[in-house]
């Protein structure tokens, strides 16, 4: 047995019980081939890179089972034909990798862009000056000071 992962894209237009279904499907492929079913992680709607089927949002979800190779293959097959699955990738998991999403990071502020092109610091009044989180708790690095050779060999 094999541990795996599916990330799963749902069209958006589902309803809660109809994904609930797809999801459901898969964990009763997965306990039929005699598998173990570990995680069902909701991700909610993001938008998409690109659209796909004209839509530009999609449902994530993040499953992680144990499984054999056919039980996979099985699982592959029922959501390629399904129509509320607008994309899914199935990869094996390995031990000790990040089982939590990754955070979404807001867009980018037009004032930090000059900030970190010019090497000012923070713009005024801005509270948050040398802790580098904007507005959004997201952590945004502030340009490296500029050292010289002569500089590193004096220490």
């Amino acid at each position: 047995m094999t541990k795996y992962e599916i990330l799963l894209l749902l069209d958006p237009g589902l309803d809660d019980d109809r994904q609930g279904e797809i999801v459901g499907r898969v964990r009763e492929l997965v306990e039929k081939g005699e598998g173990t079913w570990d995680l069902h992680d909701v991700w909610g709607r993001r938008r998409l890179a690109f659209e796909i089927d004209h839509k530009a949002e999609g449902s994530y979800h993040l499953l992680h089972f144990t499984s054999g190779a056919a039980t996979l293959e099985e699982i592959s097959r029922v959501l390629r034909i399904d129509d509320g699955v607008m994309r899914h990738l199935a990869t094996r998991r390995i031990e000790g990798s990040p089982v939590r999403p990754v955070a979404v990071a807001a867009p980018a502020r037009q004032d930090s862009q000059a900030n970190v092109s010019t090497g000012d610091s923070a713009p005024a009044g801005s509270e948050n000056g040398a802790s580098g989180a904007d507005d959004s708790g997201v952590v945004v690095p502030e340009a490296a000071p500029e050292t010289s050779p002569e500089d590193e060999e004096e220490d």
